[in-house]
């Protein structure tokens, strides 16, 4: 797994240790910190006594005797009213680290004081500062830096020898998978086109747990997923943009209790084919490919921490959305690998086109699995962004799944580690909006409106990747009742410019291997 290259984390239970050269203390008061760092109070108090906004801005104190004699305050603020959350800790750390970056600091050393309201504070604090810290794999591999991290080392600080042990090793797990969706889903549509993310998680994968194969084949991908081929029908005919399905499964140890089946929307570039993406909104569509990178990420995770009795199974759906003349166009009829009609209605639409094959191949495999679960996870709908703002997942289950209260706990799950999820539901609107029109066709793709200006335009998605892909027929009115989630991540990848945040995967560790928090 050489292509990870996670920044390196070292604890100690000394914040006095002078292998590093700075701290920065994230906690809500320096007031009440506890007896072993006592150390960092009174220059704390001292500071105060001249600047009042010490709590709203980070601040570096020369303190003669402590690493580096540099003390960086990053204050969480307030975390115990009604609308607070763990993210308080990772947003402090991340401008606690920048601030150490700036200061030039090599070696600094997080201190994150435990918190009696929040559990895994000082665990989200590191991830953030990790965050932080990642650089993109296209300076990587440049060599334009001398080193492939941002900072020699991280530190971080705990009580005992076990508990720091414990945080840098789940940190860094956690961390490292982050660090492959961050590698898939922000580097540019050349770095990251589809036959370069097959060869990248080929590499990752080598010698490990997750079994990795690939069709490429045009011939496979137009008999076994031809929606997903209508849309790599232009793309195709560039060899370095052509098309990959990459397939991955992960079988623990022991029996197996529960299977996962996700498929991630990895669209390397969208131009919004025929249905041009025009008026300068194409920009940063390189990000259409999170879904996939997450599913790739949560992989990560899986052979890092090899949880027992789960079985995983990932498909990630790499296509180009290019336009040209052999490009797929609105009015097209499509038949999916269920057997259903389907007439396309706006080519930017297809997100949903290239994922409904690959469910329906799910649901086929799903009869056999132990405990199926199926998910599709895509940066999808504008919708999403307009319905919950930016930094949300939105959640959706179908009936099978919202019977068993799916959602309500992966909104729970993401809480432990500020991986946050809003949750909508699958309404008969829905279907009832994607039905066919005329007799020509039994589904419609989509109207020829942006989804953000389309009254539920993030939950009618659902209701088609469920009728396309012929999961209606596995409701809680079947013999097989199959359970179905829909995950909408285009509010909390990331922002652009900026770094992906690697959602939601660190919800599905909190959900699915809930051990190592």
């Amino acid at each position: 797994m050489g292509v990870v290259s996670v920044q390196p984390v070292e604890h100690t239970t000394d914040c006095q240790n002078h292998n590093f050269d700075g701290i920065v203390l994230v906690a809500q008061s320096f007031e009440n910190l506890p007896a072993e760092l006592e150390c960092l109070k009174g220059p704390m108090q001292d500071y105060s006594c001249v600047d009042s906004g010490l709590s709203e801005e980070v601040v570096l104190v020369k303190v003669p005797g402590l690493p580096g004699n540099r003390l960086i305050y990053a204050s969480t603020g307030p975390i115990n009213r009604d609308y607070d959350d763990v993210r308080r800790f990772s947003d402090a750390a991340v401008n606690g680290i920048k601030r150490a970056m700036k200061a030039g600091m090599q070696r600094p050393l997080l201190v994150c004081p435990p918190h009696s309201g929040y559990e895994n504070g000082p665990l989200v604090a590191v991830l953030g500062a990790l965050h932080a810290l990642y650089m993109p794999i296209e300076i990587r591999e440049a060599g334009v830096k001398s080193s492939p991290h941002k900072v020699a080392v991280l530190g971080v600080w705990a009580k005992t020898e076990e508990v720091g042990k414990q945080l840098a090793q789940r940190a860094s797990a956690l961390e490292s998978g982050r660090l492959v969706c961050r590698d898939i889903g922000g580097s540019d549509p050349e770095r990251m086109a589809a036959p370069r993310v097959a060869e990248y998680v080929q590499s990752l994968f080598k010698d490990s747990p997750v079994q990795v194969s690939v069709v490429s084949d045009l011939n496979v991908l137009e008999r076994e997923y031809p929606c997903l081929a209508a849309v790599n029908r232009c793309a195709n005919a560039v060899p370095r943009h052509q098309g990959r399905v990459i397939k991955l499964t992960y079988c623990g140890e022991g029996d197996i209790k529960q299977t996962l089946m996700l498929v991630g929307k990895g669209i390397t570039y969208d131009t919004g084919g025929a249905d041009i993406k025009a008026g300068g909104i194409m920009a940063g569509m390189h990000r259409d490919k999170c879904g996939a990178a997450a599913v790739a990420g949560f992989f990560q995770v899986l052979a890092e921490l090899k949880p027992k009795n789960l079985k995983v199974m990932g498909a990630m759906a790499m296509v180009r959305n290019s336009v040209g003349s052999d490009c797929y166009v609105s009015d097209e009829l499509v038949v999916s690998r269920a057997g259903r009609r389907v007439r396309v209605g706006n080519t930017d639409a297809e997100g949903r086109m290239v994922m409904t094959d690959l469910l329906c191949e799910m649901k086929e495999q799903a009869v056999n699995q132990v405990n199926p679960h199926l998910f599709t996870i895509a940066t999808l709908t504008g919708h999403a962004i307009r319905a919950m703002g930016p930094n949300y997942s939105i959640i959706m289950d179908n009936g099978a799944a919202h019977r068993a209260g799916n959602a309500r706990l992966w909104q729970k799950a993401g809480e432990e580690l500020g991986d946050v999820f809003e949750i909508s539901m699958i309404r008969r609107e829905d279907y009832e909006f994607h039905r066919g029109k005329s007799e020509y066709e039994e589904i419609l793709q989509c109207n020829n409106l942006p989804s953000s200006a389309t009254p539920r335009g993030h939950q009618t998605p659902a209701a088609f990747l469920i009728m396309s892909s012929g999961l209606d027929k596995y409701g809680v009115d079947s013999d097989k009742p199959l359970p179905y989630s829909h995950i909408d991540i285009a509010g909390s990848s990331g922002p652009f410019p900026g770094v992906p945040t690697g959602a939601p995967i660190l919800a599905m560790v909190s959900r699915y291997i809930p051990g190592t928090l």
